[in-house]
């Protein structure tokens, strides 16, 4: 077949195939979707894993975009390492901290909440000295015990101030104490919540005589992700089957006027807290995602400046004083995503200071559904175009929808303060896209491996055996040897097409059906299939095995060949009449030429072929188009007529000047079988 004509015809043939690989790739694609199905199902149940990632991403957001840290409306008075040499070991004594009390509401904070809580009577309290300390005279021990009570002393100064005490959730119930918390009034619109918050069986109390004093206690306990950093806390627990505000929370009801906490639940779950008329936004379990800013030492005031009256009053007045320690022997260090050993107290201090700036972070209720819906698109993407547009493309697609999720989630937590898993839509696109890589790489070397299995059938039997026997053939090289090389052609295969358009499979099968038949003669006559291309057929004889009479063993594979389309096509005929549509006969043309050819192992070494080339090669081609010209279905060149004269009927088509070739060519129809005498 000529060059042109092979462009033709694999152009005509380009959307049937491209359809045919469309359907072929329906296993890779089922398992693309097996796979999608699969993460879906991960991602609905959240294990660990996936977990870490995700808040391994929130952890970049926050460590590459701090919110920014401005005058703050929280103190932290900071029980640190100078303090402590100044006054002694920690207890310290409730005269001392009836001191800061003191001078801190006197400086006029708004509220004072203790991040450290008071269970046990004052060991420094006189009344106690005077019964603990040995070799005390009765006068002494008399005198002791009437100085007042450090306990009670520190009682007074709370209750002339507004101070939250805190508490500390604990693994095991305890008693309920004195009192049932009458200062912590919760109402609950949209329903209970109690089942939907953290919670202790039992609580770490301050002694009564503080917490009757106190305007409010509140938890400051604070529960770890599972890879221990702080990131959330609860804003309210669940004790004992009672619901009790954090520390931060009860806190800022007090310094608002100490109104009734409000917890709103919806069908999603608890949608958040509202404190002096203000929502604040927290997950469906009650937790408050923390928006860090970086360590800031203005926020602390060491409390041996306080005592010693370095702290202007401009500094605490009108701002939430929290009481607790930095001190690295009392061991209140927690990791948060931007430092690995912030102070407790000051963890509180950035709830609070997240709530009063207006800068809450918020994981929405739709957020998973959502991120879901954007692994399926990303992953049906995948695996609709990757069978379509192949790897790379897909790849380079690929990777501008990754880039396009990864800052469409950045900037919603710059702009918007919220917090969307794109890790999970990214790991399921690649996923899936890798699964499609591998089930089609997998599916190419199966083809491969039936591909070299098929050769068989393309090859003559002599010619398998001698490769099996004789590796060194597969080398790349070629010898000159005569041949005589036959090219086949289906005519006019553009009409026989377009009558198969809506129905692609069906000229595939037609296509097979036509050319088993046609290579099995070529192969009975000890030829060998050069190549298919679409509906041509080229072939050759005496290569790579001797064979004298390769002309003639050519000749009859052509004369076969015929017989064998008219009974393919006759049996078409009687099957298009019963099923009562239209019959479109096949015609081939077939062109025969003998001569010198180079024939061998062609290419490179990555990939090559057993052929044949020459200009040999070329005048086949050429007498193949000619059939159509002559109206003849075969035609033999002037050396092949020579060498099968005498044995077959031939009829001279006369000298014809053939495209690309100076010298006119006789010649020869190729009829049939000339009978031979007895």
């Amino acid at each position: 077949m000529p060059e042109g004509a092979m462009r033709t015809r694999a152009g005509e043939r380009r959307g049937f195939l491209s359809l045919g690989s469309f359907l072929s790739l329906s296993l890779p694609r089922l398992l693309g979707l097996f796979v999608l199905l699969a993460l879906t199902t991960i991602k609905y149940s959240d294990p660990a894993p996936l977990e870490r990632l995700r808040l391994a991403l929130f952890d970049r957001y926050m460590i590459e975009k701090p919110r920014a840290a401005g005058p703050s409306p929280v103190v932290i008075l900071d029980i640190d390492e100078r303090s402590l040499a100044k006054f002694g070991q920690w207890p310290w004594s409730r005269a001392l901290m009836a001191r800061i009390v003191t001078e801190a509401g006197q400086a006029g904070a708004a509220a004072i909440g203790f991040d450290i809580v008071f269970p046990e009577p004052d060991r420094l309290s006189p009344p106690v000295l005077a019964k603990t300390l040995p070799s005390l005279t009765p006068d002494m021990a008399a005198r002791l015990g009437g100085e007042p009570d450090t306990d009670v002393a520190f009682a007074t100064a709370i209750a002339g101030a507004r101070v939250v005490l805190g508490r500390s959730g604990l693994p095991n119930a305890t008693p309920a104490g004195e009192g049932v918390d009458p200062h912590m009034p919760i109402a609950m619109i949209g329903g209970e919540s109690l089942d939907l918050l953290p919670s202790y069986p039992g609580v770490l109390r301050n002694l009564p005589v503080l917490e009757k004093a106190a305007a409010g206690v509140g938890l400051f306990s604070i529960l770890p992700e599972p890879d221990g950093i702080i990131r959330r806390v609860p804003l309210a627990f669940g004790i004992g089957g009672v619901v009790r505000p954090a520390l931060a929370i009860e806190l800022l009801r007090v310094a608002t006027g100490g109104d009734a906490l409000a917890i709103k639940r919806d069908s999603a779950g608890i949608s958040g807290f509202i404190v002096g008329g203000t929502l604040i936004p927290t997950e469906r379990d009650g937790r408050f995602w923390i928006n860090f800013s970086r360590h800031d030492p203005a926020r602390f005031i060491p409390v041996v400046d306080l005592i010693e009256g370095k702290v202007p009053a401009e500094q605490l007045r009108g701002r939430l004083v929290l009481v607790g320690s930095s001190a690295i022997g009392l061991q209140d260090l927690r990791p948060t995503p931007l430092d690995r050993a912030m102070p407790g107290v000051e963890i509180h201090a950035q709830v609070l200071e997240t709530i009063l700036s207006g800068t809450t972070l918020m994981r929405p209720h739709y957020a998973l559904g959502a991120e879901i819906l954007a692994g399926a698109l990303l992953g049906l993407i995948m695996i609709v175009l990757v069978p379509r547009l192949g790897t790379l493309p897909v790849l380079a697609l690929g990777a501008a929808l990754a880039a396009v999720t990864w800052h469409a989630g950045r900037y919603l937590f710059d702009t918007r303060g919220l917090l969307f898993d794109v890790v999970y839509p990214l790991v399921a696109g690649i996923c899936v896209f890798l699964t499609l890589v591998f089930a089609n790489y997998w599916r190419e070397e199966r083809q491969k491996r039936e591909i070299r299995a098929a050769f068989q059938h393309y090859l003559a039997p002599s010619l398998v055996e001698r490769l099996v026997r004789e590796p060194a053939l597969l080398r790349l090289g070629g010898e000159t040897r005569d041949l005589t090389v036959l090219f086949s052609d289906v005519r006019g295969f553009t009409a026989v097409a377009e009558s198969y358009h809506d129905d692609p499979q069906a000229l595939t099968a037609l296509m097979n059906r036509l050319l088993s038949p046609l290579s099995d003669a070529i192969i009975r006559t000890g030829g060998t299939i050069d190549k298919y291309m679409g509906d041509a057929v080229m072939a050759f004889w005496n290569a790579p095995l001797d064979e004298p009479d390769h002309a003639g063993k050519a000749a009859f594979a052509a004369l076969d060949m015929r017989q064998r389309l008219e009974a393919l096509d006759a049996a078409r005929a009687e099957e298009a009449r019963a099923a009562g549509r239209a019959h479109l006969p096949l015609e081939i043309g077939i062109g025969i030429n003998s001569g010198p050819c180079v024939v061998g192992n062609m290419g490179s070494e990555f990939r090559f072929d057993y052929t044949a080339l020459g200009d040999t090669v070329n005048l086949a081609s050429r007498l193949e188009e000619l059939t159509a010209e002559f109206g003849v279905p075969i035609i033999v060149g002037a050396e092949t007529a020579r060498q099968i004269e005498g044995r077959f009927d031939l009829d001279a088509l006369g000298d014809v000047r053939i495209r690309g070739r100076q010298e006119p060519e006789r010649l020869f129809a190729l009829k049939g079988v000339r009978p031979q005498p007895a």
